[in-house]
């Protein structure tokens, strides 16, 4: 390490520690710190803070520990209230992973005493923490998620070699049927495909805002690939990238996507892109034990990692089960599935947003 790099990192260990709210002027100083450090993600990014505030009016509270200007950890939160689905402090809505990412323990500790205070004067149900590894053995865990991660390999056929001969067959037909993939720069053709998918499961649209501010917040890492048929989009997948991952995030199809293959030839493609672009981790995201979802990227070859979502239970007397597979929500989906999509579509955003 540089001599005055490594002076620069024992001046700040050796000064007091603050932890203070982000500010517009500190943004870059915190992308740079979760840039650099191992354990940080997409969903640490502090464009979230202007989505999160923008898109749904959520009050947020992005934490930063540093010590003379030098950033030792940060955390990301942001408070979610509403009478159905509850109170409760996030780390962080909407995202798969979150909690805090530090380079000291003493940052560790000064931002989970701060949230905890934070979420004490707030009298939330709980604070959640989504972790990729765990910290709180003590706390309640939901053991509902799990996440889907491998290597890219730098030569392209090797990946294709390396999908499961069943669903290699399956890109290899949507090939054959002539599909194509293209970036869009607007939302328009994703959203109306988004929707639709959502709808048909019975679950509420996040609002077209949302997708547009994602776009405009994280400009070049985050984009849309479309898959069309003779010119006609059929299926589609908003993609966040960060460092050397690609994570296709939000994804949506109508429904003749299914006899064409279009699914395995979408993520074959941006597989493909990311491959030829450099990148070097493909992330599936995050999908429930026991749906078709967790079902297909096993197929995909991909191994399911638990993650350990950790719960500080303050007013709340349980673990929230705020997921469509509590059987308290079947009727709602069933009903929802027969809404309009138009009526659909304009009352999701006010529900989803509570879910986060």
């Amino acid at each position: 390490m540089n001599v005055s790099v490594e002076f620069a990192r024992s001046e700040s260990l050796a000064a007091p520690l603050e932890v203070v709210g982000l500010t517009s002027d500190a943004f870059a100083r915190w992308d740079a710190f979760v840039n650099s450090a191992p354990d940080a993600t997409f969903f640490h990014r502090a464009g979230w803070k202007a989505v999160l505030e923008q898109a749904f009016n959520h009050r947020t509270h992005f934490l930063l520990a540093q010590a003379n200007g030098v950033i030792e950890g940060v955390l990301p939160l942001a408070e979610v209230k509403s009478r159905l689905f509850g109170h409760a402090l996030i780390s962080l809505p909407f995202g798969v992973y979150g909690g805090i990412v530090a380079v000291t323990e003493r940052a560790r500790q000064a931002l989970d005493e701060s949230a905890q205070k934070i979420a004490q004067q707030l009298g939330v149900g709980h604070l959640e923490y989504r972790n990729v590894n765990p910290h709180h053995t003590d706390w309640p865990k939901s053991h509902v998620y799990v996440t889907f991660r491998k290597s890219i390999d730098p030569d392209l056929e090797k990946n294709m070699l390396a999908i499961p001969r069943k669903q290699r067959a399956m890109v290899r037909k949507g090939i054959k049927f002539g599909l194509v993939s293209e970036i869009d720069s607007d939302v328009e053709r994703f959203f109306a495909l988004y929707a639709d998918n959502v709808h048909r499961h019975g679950t509420p649209a996040l609002p077209k805002k949302y997708f547009a501010l994602l776009k405009e917040v994280f400009g070049k890492d985050c984009d849309l690939m479309i898959v069309t048929k003779d010119g006609k989009p059929v299926s589609g997948v908003m993609t966040f990238y960060f460092r050397d991952e690609v994570l296709p995030y939000y994804a949506g199809d109508f429904p003749e996507a299914r006899d064409l293959a279009a699914n395995d030839f979408k993520y074959w493609e941006l597989m493909r892109r990311a491959c030829e672009e450099g990148y070097r981790i493909f992330d599936y995201g995050r999908s429930k034990r026991g749906t078709g979802s967790f079902d297909f990227k096993k197929n995909w070859g991909f191994e399911a990692t638990p993650l350990h979502y950790e719960y500080k239970l303050v007013t709340a007397a349980k673990v929230p089960e705020n997921n469509p597979l509590n059987p308290k929500y079947r009727l709602m989906i069933a009903v929802w599935q027969r809404l309009p999509i138009g009526v659909a579509n304009w009352l999701g955003p006010h529900i989803v947003k509570h879910l986060g």
